[in-house]
C-alpha cells in the first residue's frame, strides 16, 4: 500500500469516525422528536435546548388554543408558575448587593405594618428558601422558623412585598425593568387586562382536555407564580443568570448554595438541595440547578448544566389531573439528555 493510499484511507475513518461521533451526539435531537409525538399523556408544548448559550434543538407541537386550533410556536407565551420565584430571588439579592436588604433580619424591618408575631423571626433568607413554616398568613408556623422546609405559596408573595417597600417601585416596574435590560421582550406580569399572546392553559384528565377556568394567579400571588414568559426568553434569562450578567457572584452563589433540602418527584427519591428559588440537584449523575412550575393548566421545567453550559426548558399548557403523570414528558426529556453525549461534552 502506498503512502497516498494510507493517506486516502486514514483521511476516511477520520472523516467517518468524526461523522459517527456528531450523529450520536445529535440523536437526542431524534429522541426527543420521536417522544414529543408518541407519549402519553400528550405533549402539547414548546422544547428548547441551547449550549453555550446558543439553541442546538427547539421545538414546538400542539395547539395554543385548542378551539381555534392555533398552532403553539417558539414564541407562544405561557404561565410559568413557581418559575417566577427565581426571577424574584434575583431582584431580592440585587437589593441585597445596593445595601438595601439584609438576608437575616427579620422581615418586621421591612414591613412594619405585618401584625403577626413570627414578622419578629422569620427572616428573607427563610422566606427565599421556604423554610419560614408560613402556610396561612392568620395561622400559627407550621413549624419553628428555620428548623424545616415546606415548600408552599405564602413566602414570595412576601418578599414582593419587601422588593416594593424598599424600592418604591411596584413589582411589575422592577420586573419590566429588568426585562427590558435583558431583552426579554415578551416576558411580563400576568394581569387579566394584559394577555398579549397568552396560551390557553388545559386540564388533562385522562386524554380529555378541558380549559382551566379558576386562575390561580392574584395581584398578591404574581411574586410567587404570576409571570408570563417563553422559552426563548427563558433562555435569555438562563444565559444571563448563571454567566454572571445580573447578580455579583457573591450574590449567585448564595442563590446556588443551600442550607436546607427537600425531596421532589421530577429530581429523584433523595432529598436535594434548596436555594433561592433553585433546586441544586447533586445526588444525579451530573450537577445541575432546576425549578419546575405547575398550576392553571400549566406545565414548566427549567433547567441548567453548569459543567457543559446547557439549559433545557419546557413549557407546556396542559396539566394532568393525575398527579403521578405531573411533567411526564419532562421528566423522559431531561433523562434523554442524560443518556447523550451532550451533558459530558462542551
Amino acid at each position: 500500500m502506498n503512502f497516498i493510499t494510507k493517506t486516502a484511507l486514514l483521511l476516511l475513518f477520520t472523516f467517518s469516525s468524526c461523522h459517527s461521533l456528531a450523529q450520536k451526539k445529535d440523536d437526542y435531537k431524534k429522541s426527543i422528536d420521536s417522544l414529543i409525538q408518541n407519549t402519553n399523556p400528550v405533549f402539547n408544548g414548546v422544547v428548547i435546548v441551547s449550549q453555550n448559550g446558543k439553541t442546538i434543538y427547539s421545538k414546538a407541537k400542539g395547539y395554543s388554543n385548542f378551539e381555534t386550533k392555533k398552532p403553539l410556536t417558539l414564541d407562544s407565551q405561557f404561565e410559568i408558575m413557581s418559575l417566577t420565584r427565581q426571577i424574584t430571588a434575583a431582584l431580592i439579592l440585587k437589593e441585597v448587593e445596593k445595601g438595601k436588604i439584609d438576608l437575616h433580619t427579620p422581615i418586621k424591618k421591612y414591613l412594619p405594618n405585618l401584625k403577626q408575631t413570627w414578622a419578629d423571626t422569620i427572616t428573607i433568607h427563610q422566606l427565599l428558601n421556604h423554610s419560614h413554616g408560613i402556610t396561612d398568613l392568620q395561622k400559627p408556623l407550621l413549624f419553628k422558623s428555620g428548623s424545616d422546609f415546606k415548600y408552599g405559596n405564602e413566602g414570595y408573595p412576601i418578599l414582593g412585598q419587601i422588593l416594593e417597600s424598599v424600592s418604591k417601585k411596584s413589582y411589575s416596574d422592577l420586573t419590566n425593568d429588568l426585562f427590558k435590560k435583558l431583552k426579554m421582550n415578551n416576558t411580563f406580569c400576568y394581569s387579566q387586562d394584559k394577555d398579549r399572546n397568552l396560551v390557553t392553559g388545559y386540564m388533562n384528565n385522562g386524554g380529555t382536555l378541558e380549559k382551566a377556568e379558576n386562575n390561580l394567579i392574584s395581584p398578591y400571588k404574581v411574586p410567587s407564580s404570576g409571570l408570563i414568559s417563553t422559552v426563548n426568553d427563558l433562555l435569555i434569562w438562563n444565559n444571563n443568570l448563571h454567566k454572571g450578567k445580573i447578580l455579583k457572584p457573591e450574590s449567585y452563589k448564595l442563590m446556588t448554595s443551600y442550607t436546607i433540602k427537600n425531596q421532589h418527584n421530577f429530581f429523584g427519591k433523595e432529598k436535594e438541595g434548596y436555594g433561592y428559588g433553585l433546586r441544586i440537584i447533586e445526588q444525579e449523575a451530573i450537577k445541575y440547578f432546576g425549578h419546575t412550575g405547575l398550576g392553571n393548566g400549566f406545565s414548566a421545567v427549567n433547567l441548567y448544566f453548569p459543567e457543559s453550559d446547557v439549559s433545557m426548558i419546557v413549557l407546556e399548557n396542559q396539566m394532568p389531573e393525575d398527579s403521578n403523570l405531573f411533567y411526564a414528558s419532562e421528566f423522559k426529556i431531561k433523562n434523554i439528555l442524560f443518556k447523550s453525549d451532550l451533558l459530558n461534552q462542551k
